[in-house]
């Protein structure tokens, strides 16, 4: 499942609103922790230099709901 929101993650990095929402789809969907630090770190890799507060945000939401 984590391959798969990578993948629509860059196909929808051109757009800011449709990365922000399909982030939190993905995140929603990643209950593992170590699962999910992996793939924070994936994220700030690819679009950290686009969308860095987008990122922050997103996974602070998301630490807090697990």
């Amino acid at each position: 499942m984590v391959e798969l929101c990578k993948t629509i993650l860059i196909k929808v990095s051109f757009d800011k609103h449709l990365f922000k929402k399909e982030l939190n789809k993905a995140l929603s969907w990643i209950k593992d922790s170590s699962e999910l630090q992996s793939f924070k770190d994936w994220c700030i890799l690819e679009f950290g230099h686009i969308y860095p507060s987008i990122i922050i945000k997103a996974f602070r939401k998301a630490k807090a709901n697990i």
